[in-house]
């Protein structure tokens, strides 16, 4: 036989068995037609309906189902549905957008699924108000996160472009932008803190203290005779490794810790290497901890941020003292080193509302001559305030709970010169 009268005879063989099998299901189903209008005619009523929520009961059975089956149980069976593509289902390449706004700006992370903040790519986010204008603004540096401001307070929706290689998550997610700050924190801070490999230190963290330029040569580098007040140290990366043991054996009652501070030529939040390890060790020999941030923010929106990075930082610890600001020029080039004096109490002011609105007593740190010169006491009246003055005698006229006294102490411990204090005030 050869292959055409072949494909002949399949043809026709599957022809027959085509009608055979539509014969047989066409007579089933009158067969089934006839019996639902024979229930009709003896009944008066329609056939009850198998997905109400009556008894469906002769129904079910009529057209070969158990009542008693659970109409569900496909939810739960892993086989019913298709599995996720590959694609969907790898988190290294499913990117979600992570957005704030703390007054009149919109700042946008873009994270895989993992949480991770994505770099190195050039990201575009599209932004559309109410009345459907859309703008689009490019990751210019490629860092992950697009900043923009001003934003016309309002809601608004926010979308990724497709960028190849990742899939997206959402198609868009709507954003409100606020119109004044509520100095609460930014939930996704933590994508804006950089560690001090990320940045170059000789150039960022460039703090100079006032209290020590104004030095009068008469402190005391021990503990100072003050039986009402309790004695304390404030340390950072720059005091090194601490052997915190061997400090409160020394009499240390309190230590405020750096958490890190703001950079004074890029602006960057960096986190002191040591605060950690520090806080750690601190606490658990049984010394009170408070910490300190050091702040180059130029507008209260800055101050939220630098709040946020502390209370992020600190949120595992119990800390016995308060959460301070630290306000001091940064050489003269620093980013914050020209600030008015009503500008730089605002910054101060933002940073400590925004510590107390999450439950922590907030401070102030200062010299002399800058609580004088550069800020408005007033305006800081509700808060701890923690004066530097390297003197045998403080001869602030102002409010102050906390001492600064000397920035060349030594204590047991410690190997480097060290900052010591007395506080005055019961927290």
């Amino acid at each position: 036989m050869d292959s055409r009268l072949k494909k002949q005879v399949i043809a026709v063989a599957v022809l027959m068995i085509t009608l055979v099998v539509a014969m047989v299901v066409g007579a089933n189903y009158i067969q089934k037609q006839k019996s639902i209008r024979a229930g009709e005619n003896a009944t008066g009523q329609e056939p009850e309906n198998v997905e109400s929520g009556g008894n469906g009961s002769k129904a079910a059975n009529e057209y070969g189902l158990d009542p008693n089956r659970d109409p569900n149980a496909f939810l739960g069976d892993e086989e019913f549905f298709d599995p996720l593509a590959p694609e969907y289902s790898n988190p290294d390449i499913t990117l979600s957008l992570l957005v704030s706004s703390v007054e009149k700006d919109m700042r946008v992370n873009v994270v895989n699924g993992r949480g991770e903040l994505i770099k190195d790519q050039p990201f575009t986010v599209t932004l559309k108000d109410s009345q459907g204008t859309e703008r689009n603004y490019k990751d210019v540096d490629q860092d992950g996160s697009i900043y923009i401001a001003p934003v016309e307070p309002g809601e608004y929706e926010i979308s990724l472009r497709e960028t190849e290689g990742y899939i997206l998550a959402e198609e868009a997610i709507p954003v409100s932008v606020k119109e004044q700050i509520d100095y609460t924190v930014i939930d996704d801070i933590s994508f804006m803190i950089k560690s001090v490999d990320e940045i170059n230190e000789a150039e960022e963290d460039t703090a100079i203290n006032d209290a020590e330029l104004n030095a009068d040569g008469t402190e005391s580098n021990r503990r100072l005779d003050d039986e009402d007040a309790l004695f304390g140290i404030d340390v950072s990366k720059w005091n090194k490794e601490i052997d915190w043991e061997s400090v409160r054996a020394a009499g240390v009652d309190f230590a405020i810790i750096r958490c890190g501070y703001r950079g004074s030529k890029t602006g960057a939040l960096v986190e002191d290497p040591y605060f950690k390890k520090n806080v750690e060790a601190a606490e658990a020999a049984g010394i009170k901890v408070g910490i300190y941030f050091f702040t180059q923010a130029t507008n209260e929106i800055e101050a939220v941020e630098e709040a946020s990075m502390a209370l992020m930082l600190c949120r595992n610890y119990k800390l016995a003292l308060p959460i301070f600001i630290d306000t001091e020029g940064a050489g003269g080039n620093g980013r914050a080193d020209g600030l008015g004096v009503e500008t730089r109490t605002a910054v101060c002011e933002a940073f400590c509302r925004t510590i107390e609105n999450s439950g922590f007593n907030a401070g102030v740190y200062a010299s002399k001559n800058w609580f004088i010169n550069n800020l408005s006491t007033e305006n800081l009246s509700d808060y701890t305030i923690w004066l530097a003055q390297y003197s045998r005698e403080a001869t602030y006229d102002g409010r102050y709970d906390l001492w600064q006294y000397t920035s060349a102490g030594t204590i047991e411990g410690i190997e480097t010169r060290v900052d010591l204090n007395m506080c005055y005030k019961d927290f």
